[in-house]
C-alpha cells in the first residue's frame, strides 16, 4: 500500500494526490471532486470560482514584493480516464484507487493511475496551500472532462481569467516542454438495428492481452488495436450473425480488449487459429501478449447475416492509425484516427472514434469520409467535443523564461515539442489570442491503460522546477 512515510520529500504533493485518489472522478463524473476543491478554497479562505461544468477556478494573492507582477494561471484537468484490468472487480464510479508505490513509481492496484492529470491538481493546490514559497498573484484554474473533449475548457468563460500566461501541467515528460499540439474532435458512427430470437449455440470470442496506450501519444507505435482485430477475424467467418460485441474504454485509447459473441453454421476455431497466427507475425514487436480466445455461449437473438456484415464493414473498413506524417516538424504525426469504443445495445450498434490533426482541412476531410462511410452503411454520423489546434507562438516570454530557469537549474536546456495529443492551451488560445502558454509535467508511463506509472523522483524535481519558475515570473 501506499504510505506517505516512505516518500522523502515534497509529502504536501503526495498528500493532496492521495486525497484526489479518494474521490471517483471519471470524465462525465466530476461533481464530487469540485465540490473538495471548493471546499479546499472555503477552508484557506481563498476566493473561488465554479461554473456548471464543474470548472473550478481558485485565486492567491501574490507573496510580498510580488503584488505588481503578471498573474499567472496554473492549470490542468480534473477527470479521469477509467480502465482496469478485466480480472479487476473494482467500480471506479463509485470507489477510489489503490494507490502503491513500486519502487521509484506510484501506480494503482489493477487500474489506471489518474495521474493524467491528478499529479497537476495536486501541484496546484501544495502551491495554493503554501504559506513558504515566493510567487506573482496565481489563478489555479481546475477544468472538468478534458479526456472527453477537452469540454471544461471549452466551457469556461474566458472573462473570469485575469491572468494572461498560462502553465498547463498536462505533459508526460519532464525537461520537455509542449508549445504546441494537434487538434480534434470524436465521431460517433451508430447503425440502428435490431435482433431477431435465435436459439443456438454460438461462440465467444475475445482479443486481450493488448498494449493500448493513449491515442495521441502512442499512435505512431503502430500497436494493435483490439476492435479492428475483432472486426478483422469475424470478417472472416462466411454468414457470421453477431448477437453481442463491445471492446474499448475511451476513444481516446487504444483498444486494448474486445470480445464478441457469434453465430456461424460452422466451426470457427480454424478461422480464428490461422487469423491470430498472422495476427501474432504483424504485431510480434508490438503486442507480443495478444491472444484470441473461443468458448462456447448460449445465443437468444442475434442480428441478420446483413446487419452484422454492416457493423463489421464500419470497424474494418474505417482509416485507423496513422494517417500522414508531418513533413516540419518531421517525425511528428499530422493526421490520426482511432478506433475507440464500440457497443451494442437495443438502439443498436454505435462506434465512437477520435480524429487527430494538426492541419484543420485534414482533420475535416476525415470527418467527412467518416460520415460518408458510416451513411452508406444506413447509419447516423454525428460529432462532439471538437477542438482546435494549438499553433507554435515564436515570441513566448514565458517559454523563453522557463527555458533559462531549467538550464539554471539543472545544467541543460530544456527542450521544446509540438505533440499530437490534444491540450486545453489550444482552447484557451482561441478564446484570448494574447494567451502566452506552455505545458510541461513529470515522467509518466502508459497514460490511459492499468499500467499508467508515475515516477515519483521526477515528479518531485518538476514541483521544485515550477515553483522556481513561479519566482522568476
Amino acid at each position: 500500500m501506499f504510505c506517505l512515510s516512505d516518500i522523502k520529500e515534497c509529502k504536501e504533493v503526495f498528500a493532496f494526490f492521495k486525497e484526489i485518489s479518494d474521490i471517483p472522478h471519471g470524465s462525465g463524473h466530476t461533481d464530487a471532486i469540485a465540490d473538495y476543491l471548493v471546499s479546499f478554497a472555503q477552508a484557506r479562505g481563498l476566493s473561488y470560482y465554479r461554473d456548471a461544468a464543474n470548472n473550478v477556478l481558485i485565486r492567491k494573492g501574490a507573496s510580498a514584493g510580488y503584488e505588481n507582477h503578471p498573474t499567472v494561471i496554473l492549470q490542468g484537468h480534473t477527470d479521469m480516464v477509467l480502465a482496469k484490468e478485466p480480472s479487476c472487480t473494482k467500480d471506479m464510479e463509485r470507489e477510489g484507487l489503490e494507490l502503491y508505490l513500486d519502487g521509484d513509481y506510484l501506480r494503482a492496484k489493477g487500474t489506471t493511475l489518474g495521474a493524467d492529470d491528478g499529479i497537476a491538481v495536486a501541484y496546484a493546490l501544495a502551491i495554493l496551500d503554501a504559506d513558504d514559497l515566493t510567487h506573482p498573484p496565481i489563478e489555479a484554474l481546475f477544468t472538468s472532462d478534458e479526456e472527453i473533449g477537452l469540454l471544461g475548457a471549452a466551457a469556461l468563460d474566458p472573462s473570469v481569467l485575469k491572468g494572461s500566461m498560462l502553465i498547463n501541467i498536462d505533459s508526460d515528460g519532464e525537461g520537455c516542454f509542449t508549445v504546441g499540439c494537434a487538434g480534434g474532435v470524436r465521431c460517433d458512427m451508430q447503425l440502428p438495428m435490431q435482433p431477431q430470437p435465435l436459439a443456438a449455440q454460438g461462440y465467444r470470442v475475445t482479443v486481450s492481452g493488448l498494449n493500448g496506450g493513449h491515442s495521441g501519444v502512442e499512435i505512431h507505435k503502430g500497436r494493435a488495436n483490439a476492435l479492428r482485430l475483432l472486426g478483422a477475424c469475424l470478417s472472416r467467418i462466411d454468414g457470421v450473425r453477431i448477437a453481442a460485441l463491445s471492446g474499448g474504454s475511451a476513444d481516446n485509447a487504444i483498444a486494448a480488449t474486445a470480445q464478441a459473441i457469434v453465430v456461424s453454421d460452422a466451426s470457427i476455431m480454424s478461422t480464428v487459429d490461422a487469423f491470430l497466427a498472422e495476427a501474432r507475425t504483424q504485431y510480434a514487436d508490438t503486442d507480443a501478449a495478444l491472444s484470441i480466445t473461443v468458448e462456447a455461449a448460449d445465443v437468444r437473438e442475434a442480428y441478420t447475416a446483413d446487419d452484422s456484415a454492416r457493423m463489421l464493414c464500419l470497424l474494418t473498413d474505417l482509416p485507423n492509425g496513422v494517417i500522414a506524417m508531418c513533413e516540419d516538424p518531421e517525425g511528428l504525426v499530422q493526421t490520426s484516427l482511432n478506433c475507440g469504443v464500440a457497443s451494442l445495445d437495443a438502439d443498436g450498434f454505435s462506434l465512437c472514434v477520435s480524429v487527430r490533426s494538426s492541419l484543420e482541412d485534414d482533420k475535416r476531410a476525415l470527418v467527412n469520409t467518416l460520415r460518408a462511410l458510416t451513411e452508406a452503411q444506413g447509419g447516423v454520423f454525428t460529432t462532439r467535443g471538437g477542438y482546435p489546434a494549438w499553433e507554435y507562438r515564436a515570441d513566448s516570454p514565458l517559454r523563453e523564461v522557463a527555458c533559462r530557469v531549467h538550464e539554471e537549474m539543472y545544467g541543460k536546456p530544456a527542450t521544446t515539442m509540438v505533440i499530437h495529443a490534444g491540450l486545453e492551451c489550444g482552447v484557451f488560445a482561441g478564446k484570448i489570442p494574447s494567451f502566452d502558454s506552455i505545458s510541461l509535467g513529470p515522467d509518466n508511463y502508459d497514460l490511459h491503460t492499468p499500467e499508467e506509472h508515475l515516477s515519483v523522483s521526477s515528479a518531485i524535481r518538476v514541483y521544485h522546477f515550477l515553483t522556481e519558475l513561479l519566482r522568476h515570473l
